[in-house]
C-alpha cells in the first residue's frame, strides 16, 4: 500500500523526476557549503592560533621569565583583524558577488535557470559567475535523480541522497583546498554506524559497518606509513582514512577493495593528465578524496555484486 505525503503518494514524491528538482536545489546549498565551510574552518584556525599566542602563562613555562611579548602582540593583532570580520555561517549573510557586494536576490539564485538568464554574470557589475555553480547544481540532480531510480520510491532513498550529498561536498572541498574537514566526514561515519544499528541498511549487519569503517581507515592508514618510511613524504592525509571508513561504515568492507582500486586509476589518470597539460604546478598533487568519493558513488548506484563482478571478485 503507497504511503501519503501531502496528499501526494510517494511514487510522485520520490519519483526520479521529484529528486531531480530536489537535487538542483541542494545542489545550490552544497555550493555555498563548499565554499563557506572552509572559510569558517579557517577562521576558527586563527581564532585558535590567537588563543594560544595569548596565552602568557604557556609562554613563561617554556621560555622561562624572558617569555617573548612579540606572541601576546601578535596574539592582539590577529583577534582585531578577526573581529573586523563579519559574521559567516552557512545561513548567514545573504549571498553576495564577491566582487561588488551586490545583494544577490531570490530569483537570481534559481539552480541554473538564473545562471543562464543572466549569461553566468552578475547583474550588478557584469563579473563572471562560475560555470562550476549550475554544473553542481545539475550533478547533484542527476546523482538523486539516478538514486530514486536505484532505491525506488521507499524512505531509503532519501537516506542515500543525504550520503551522495555529503561526498559531493567532501570532493569539491578537497579538490579545491586539498583538505576533507572533520565536519563531514565523521557525521558520515557516524551515520552510517547507526544506520546500520538500525537495520536500514538490508544485506549490511551492524558488524559488517563496523569492519568495513576498520577496514576503511586501516588500509589507508597503513599505505600512509609504508609511503612515508620509504620517502619520508606524507603521501595523504589524514582526512582520506576517515572518509574510506565512512564509506566502509555504508558500503561493508568487500566494497574498499573496490573503492580504492577506482579511485587509484581514475586519480592516476587524472593526475597524467593534469601533469602532461601544466595545470598540475610544481610540488602540487591531486587530492585522492575526490576519486574516493566517486568510486563510493559507483559502488553505491550500481551495486556491490556488479562491482565486485567487474573486477573479478564475484
Amino acid at each position: 500500500m503507497p504511503g501519503w505525503l501531502g496528499g501526494l503518494p510517494l511514487e510522485v514524491l520520490l519519483s526520479p523526476a521529484a529528486m531531480a528538482v530536489l537535487g538542483l536545489i541542494v545542489g545550490s546549498f552544497l555550493n555555498v557549503v563548499v565554499h563557506r565551510l572552509p572559510l569558517m574552518l579557517e577562521r576558527q584556525w586563527w581564532g585558535d592560533v590567537a588563543a594560544q599566542l595569548g596565552d602568557a602563562e604557556s609562554h613563561r613555562r617554556v621560555f622561562g621569565a624572558a617569555a617573548p611579548e612579540r606572541f601576546t602582540h601578535a596574539a592582539g593583532l590577529l583577534e582585531q583583524a578577526l573581529e573586523k570580520l563579519q559574521a559567516l555561517g552557512l545561513a548567514r549573510p545573504a549571498s553576495r558577488c564577491p566582487a561588488c557586494g551586490h545583494r544577490i536576490r531570490w530569483y537570481e539564485n534559481i539552480p541554473v535557470v538564473s545562471w543562464m538568464v543572466l549569461r553566468g554574470k552578475c547583474s550588478a557589475c557584469s563579473t563572471r559567475i562560475s560555470l562550476r555553480y549550475p554544473l553542481v547544481e545539475l550533478g547533484t540532480a542527476l546523482l538523486f535523480a539516478a538514486t530514486a531510480w536505484r532505491f525506488g520510491a521507499q524512505p531509503a532513498t532519501l537516506m542515500w541522497c543525504s550520503v551522495l550529498a555529503v561526498l559531493l561536498a567532501l570532493a569539491l572541498i578537497d579538490w579545491d583546498t586539498t583538505v576533507l574537514p572533520d565536519n563531514l566526514t565523521l557525521p558520515l561515519l557516524w551515520a552510517g554506524l547507526i544506520a546500520a544499528a538500525l537495520g536500514w541498511l538490508p544485506g549490511l549487519p551492524l558488524a559488517a559497518s563496523v569492519w568495513g569503517a576498520v577496514a576503511g581507515y586501516l588500509s589507508l592508514y597503513f599505505v600512509y606509513v609504508f609511503f612515508k618510511l620509504a620517502t619520508g613524504k606524507e603521501g595523504m592525509g589524514f582526512g582520506d582514512f576517515k572518509l574510506l571508513a565512512a564509506l566502509g561504515a555504508w558500503l561493508g568492507w568487500q566494497a574498499i577493495l573496490p573503492i580504492v582500486l577506482m579511485a587509484s586509476v581514475l586519480g592516476a589518470a587524472v593526475g597524467l593528465v593534469m601533469k602532461a597539460t601544466g595545470s598540475l604546478r610544481e610540488g602540487r598533487f591531486v587530492p585522492f578524496g575526490p576519486f574516493l568519493a566517486g568510486g563510493g558513488v559507483v559502488v553505491m548506484l550500481v551495486g556491490l555484486p556488479m562491482v565486485l563482478e567487474w573486477i573479478g571478485q564475484a
